[in-house]
């Protein structure tokens, strides 16, 4: 090892070298076993064409080609072990706009997969051969998890826009179709023969389910799959028209009605989608782009800056270069919130076992998640139950408590870990590191290097006779230096590297771990305590958007409903629950509880939804019981719905606004961090700190 340190590191080059040739050999094995698959298939197509003869034989097209190239792709990746949970990961991304397609949900699912890797394979190796080190490479792997989150994510959304703009064209074609034939069936129907490929598939699969035996249950069936909340409003309005027949009033048809307003929020959504695109464009790649260059800045500062070696090779400079790394992956999942376009990510959940599930099966787990958790009955314990229903979580509230106490503990010891790590990290710097040259610009010349080097090493030797004891006086370390033979040095020098081996010692032995460093992990631990928790809480505020789209297709509903002759309250009922998802649950126990007393289940329902858009409707269906008719008591519902869209519309500028702000703040915050933290700071630090030299080399003239 010592030998290293007095002759260099040359075996760098050779690694390099071992790699790209590692890595070419690859390449020439993937293009020749590309070019063998290519004959091989040439020569099946012969011997086809040989027995079939000429007539029977289709050539296929390149693009056909691709296409079975691709199916037999996502067999094989649905077959390998790890690629396989990722190639579903992907398939679920898009199922919701290709269900109906398997084939074509199998190709694009393993033509972005393909894609995906190929791209974050080809980056990380050249990444890797421009800094082959273990701690850089696992910065390359977390970036690829990231960008690959990234990549799913524009492709799904672009996907989920196209069909957006299909459906405004499919809903117009409709309006055409139904007037002339005035049946929602034939209308369907024709207008899927024109609409886009995406949106004609589910159009289809609606009209096969409005033509079923059993039309409720296969409406069910849809809004179960329903890429969005347009679809199976559009699905739910037709069934509705279908069953109690349409109703033309002075403002002309229902149904062409709900159409109308189901366009005017399809027309909204693609503005927002568009504005938010365009404002938040390329952040994303400024967030990433300092991982790509904190290596190059660090060595153009060590080449040109000789005094900013001390800096990043010791705690601090690594403390700062995980805060950087910190700044942009928080930055970058921030920026993904942002530009997220789901509108919501509530599903009915099966019976999956998870993690929480699996760790409350051990005793010792558990009881702590008991002693920790709020008893029953008690404020806290109500306010956790609240908050674990508004946000619309699987998980349980003893599950809930599990997880916090696995994010303390794992918080906690990265942390401690990490902190005994930079302290190993920096004894083997005190011990090894060459002696720094007294200059602060320019380059360390060859000789300097060396000279600092072998001191180093001398140092070394003498501190290993001291046995690195953080008692050792002047007058021992001299006595050792004056022993050397091959230490001919002057009383200056000689005492100048005395001092240098006393402060070695006393910052070797400085590196243990300290009290304020237990408290600093302690600290950690309670954030990742609190993480949980606050995920939850931006979770319901994320919600409470969703809540609002939801009452405004009730609202929808109750509008058709209210025309119809004979339409009672339960029966209202009874529709939102089909069209619920948020909340299903509540609605339910109401129609379940209906018969046994109307106004005690509506009751019910209105003290368990706090949402006032919401309450409102209870109220309305309250008064309809017994009191007043159904038409009478949302009379004012056109005017309501008219304010809840305009006030939507408003509230869609504002939030545009915000995250526009928030994402160039989050978008250059990693760079301003990379260049302040890591460089500006650092060396006008380093700066005052030769000045001082200077100026005590001055003074001793």
């Amino acid at each position: 090892m010592n030998l290293w340190i007095i002759i260099g590191d040359p075996p760098m080059n050779i690694k390099t070298a071992l790699f790209l040739i590692l890595f070419l050999s690859l390449f020439l094995f993937g293009a020749a076993y590309a070019v063998l698959s290519w004959l091989m298939s040439r020569q099946r197509q012969a011997v086809q064409q040989h027995f079939l003869g000429n007539p029977t034989f289709k050539r296929l097209s390149i693009r056909e080609r691709s296409s079975l190239w691709l199916q037999k792709c996502y067999v094989i990746l649905s077959k390998t072990p790890l690629l396989s949970a990722y190639l579903r990961k992907i398939r679920k991304r898009l199922s919701g706009v290709h269900a109906y397609d398997e084939i074509r949900l199998r190709r694009e699912t393993a033509k972005i997969t393909l894609t995906i890797i190929l791209l974050l394979g080809l980056s990380a190796i050249i990444l890797f051969l421009l800094n082959p080190s273990i701690s850089f490479l696992l910065i390359i792997l977390l970036t690829a998890i990231i960008l690959n989150s990234l990549l799913i994510d524009m492709y799904a959304n672009r996907l989920e826009k196209r069909l957006l703009v299909q459906m405004v064209d499919l809903f117009s074609e409709v309006r055409h179709r139904y007037q002339q034939h005035e049946m929602i069936d034939e209308a369907l129907y024709e207008a899927a023969d024109t609409a886009g490929y995406e949106v004609a598939a589910h159009t289809r699969k609606i009209y096969e389910a409005l033509n079923a035996k059993d039309p409720s249950q296969a409406l069910e069936n849809y809004y179960e799959t329903a890429p969005n909340r347009f679809l199976k409003a559009f699905a739910g309005i037709s069934y509705l028209i279908m069953e109690f027949g349409d109703k033309v009033k002075e403002q002309g048809s229902i149904y062409l009605q709900g159409l109308s307003g189901l366009t005017k929020e399809i027309h909204l959504e693609i503005l927002r989608r568009d504005k938010l695109d365009y404002l938040l464009k390329g952040l994303n790649v400024i967030a990433l782009v300092p991982v790509f260059f904190t290596k190059s800045i660090e060595k153009w500062a060590r080449s040109s800056f000789p005094a900013m070696d001390q800096f990043y090779t010791s705690k601090w400079g690594y403390l700062t270069k995980i805060s950087i790394y910190l700044v942009i992956i928080i930055s970058f999942v921030l920026l993904q919130r942002l530009q997220q376009d789901q509108e919501t990510t509530y599903r009915a959940r099966g019976s999956k076992r998870t993690w929480e599930q699996l760790l409350s099966s051990f005793g010792f787990l558990k009881w702590i998640a008991d002693w920790m958790a709020p008893r029953p009955a008690t404020p806290a314990y109500a306010k956790i139950i609240r908050l674990l229903k508004e946000s619309s979580t699987h998980l349980r509230y003893e599950w809930f408590y599990i997880r916090r106490i696995v994010f303390f503990a794992v918080a906690f010891a990265v942390t401690l870990s990490t902190v005994f790590v930079l302290h190993e990290t920096a004894k083997k710097h005190i011990l090894y590191d060459p002696v720094a040259a007294s200059a602060f610009f320019g380059q360390v010349s060859v000789d300097q290097k060396k000279t600092g080097q072998i001191a180093s090493h001398r140092d070394l030797e003498v501190m290993k006779e001291l046995r690195m004891s953080p008692s050792a006086s002047y007058d021992e370390v001299a006595m050792r230096l004056s022993k050397n033979e091959a230490s001919n040095q002057n009383q200056e020098t000689l005492a100048e590297t005395t001092n240098r081996i006393l402060q070695k010692l006393k910052a070797y032995n400085n590196e243990y771990l300290k009290w304020w460093e237990v408290l600093g992990a302690c600290l950690m631990g309670w954030v990742g305590y609190h993480f949980p928790l606050w995920l939850l809480l931006f979770q319901r505020k994320i919600r409470y958007m969703d809540m609002r789209h939801e009452v405004y297709q009730f609202q929808t509903v109750i509008a058709m409903l209210r025309e119809m002759e004979r339409i009672s309250v339960e029966e209202i009922l009874e529709w939102m629950n089909r069209f619920a998802i948020i909340f299903k649950t509540p609605i339910q126990k109401c129609v379940l509880h209906y018969d046994h007393g109307a106004e005690m289940a509506l009751t019910a329902l209105k003290e368990e939804i706090p949402l006032t858009e919401f309450q409102r409707i209870v109220d309305k269906l309250l008064l309809c019981v017994e009191k007043i008719p159904i038409a009478r008591a949302f009379d004012d519902l056109e005017n309501e719905m008219s304010f809840y869209f305009e006030q939507r519309k408003q509230e869609y500028e504002k939030m545009i606004d915000t995250k526009a702000a928030l994402g160039k703040m989050l978008g250059f915050a990693p760079m301003y961090a990379l260049i302040f933290l890591y460089l500006v700071i650092p060396l006008i630090a380093i700066s005052f700190m030769q000045m001082n030299v200077y100026y005590e080399q001055i003074q001793k003239i």
